[in-house]
């Protein structure tokens, strides 16, 4: 599949200077952010985040709708931005999901190398969690209760593609511990799954669960990060729980449909890089733990390129067969 770097380059370099290129370019209607999960998944949040800022802001003339297309693993958005060549009124926002999806899925029609970059917003860390009220203290105390039960514990998650799932299958595989996996559309409906003591475990992004964990309703076991948080400073990363795994990484950022044009590229990148500096954007940041990540150009071309080697190398140790 992807040798991104060389597919996007000539993409990103023939965009030109974003000061002139922005002002041949204002959206007159508006505008679709077209994402992966239902509502209340990370990407929906997000989305809803970016649009909630924009008007706070006032960064736009325009409004910004929320286009949901969950399903086939992030397949479905992606297809919906490709039909949409040449629009400059809607973008999307992408995951590492969008990377994995089409390197594990045969019928995966649309890679990112079909879809036109704009940035890098963040990356995204991940933490293990459980009710309140469940047994487990530790990450060691969920392990050796999924070995003493194979199969019986369960943990909620997304796609079998998304990061949820593998870490979970990397977990297992380092371990000998097996657990089962229940996918769910939303994000919302899989918190109320734990919430409701229908599963015992989710590995989350703190921006999906953070009102729950503030609110004492989960406990986190361990963080799926190589450093600690400065939300959860007394939480053990996985490693310093004793589980030195590798870590699937997940970024978020934004792109753009096929033949986009060059100045409508660059008013993006301007929009978002104006988006990034603002009181609203900061506040949201630090609220949900993301590490700031902005990127645009060759730097956001070369980050989905290296996060497509580490993910190559990744998914065979997590049992899924490479088909690009």
């Amino acid at each position: 599949m992807m040798n991104i770097l060389t597919s996007f380059l000539s993409m990103v370099l023939s965009v030109g200077t974003i000061g002139s290129a922005c002002a041949a370019f204002e959206p007159k209607r508006p505008i679709e952010i077209v994402v992966h999960t239902a509502p209340g998944g990370g990407n929906d949040l997000l989305a809803r985040a970016i649009a909630a800022a924009a008007e706070k802001e006032k960064l736009l003339p325009v409004r910004i709708q929320v286009i949901n297309r969950p399903g086939g693993n992030g397949a479905v958005a992606a297809a919906y931005l490709a039909e949409k060549r040449g629009e400059a009124h809607t973008i999307g926002l992408i995951t590492s999901n969008w990377i994995i999806g089409p390197l594990v899925t045969a019928e995966a029609k649309v890679t990112l190398q079909d879809l036109t970059p704009i940035a890098q917003l963040v990356l995204e860390p991940a933490v293990v969690v459980v009710r309140s009220d469940a047994p487990f203290r530790t990450m060691k105390d969920f392990i050796d209760a999924a070995k003493a039960r194979p199969g019986q514990l369960k943990q909620s998650g997304g796609s079998l593609t998304a990061r949820d799932s593998v870490m979970r299958q990397v977990l297992q595989n380092a371990t000998g511990a097996r657990w089962a996996f229940i996918s769910f559309p939303g994000g919302g409906e899989r918190i109320s799954a734990l919430l409701g003591g229908h599963v015992d475990m989710m590995i989350v992004e703190p921006q999906e669960a953070g009102e729950n964990i503030r609110a004492g309703k989960m406990r986190v076991l361990a963080q799926v990060v190589a450093k600690r948080l400065p939300g959860f400073p007394d939480v053990p990363t996985l490693k310093e729980a004793g589980y030195d795994v590798a870590l699937v990484p997940q970024l978020r950022g934004a792109v753009a449909p096929p033949g986009t044009p060059p100045e409508v590229v660059a008013f993006w990148r301007d929009f978002l890089r104006r988006l990034t500096q603002t009181p609203s954007w900061r506040k949201y940041l630090e609220d949900n733990q993301f590490e700031d990540g902005f990127l645009t150009g060759p730097a956001f071309v070369h980050a989905i390129d290296e996060t497509t080697r580490q993910l190559r190398r990744l998914l065979p140790e997590a049992g899924m067969k490479l088909v690009r």
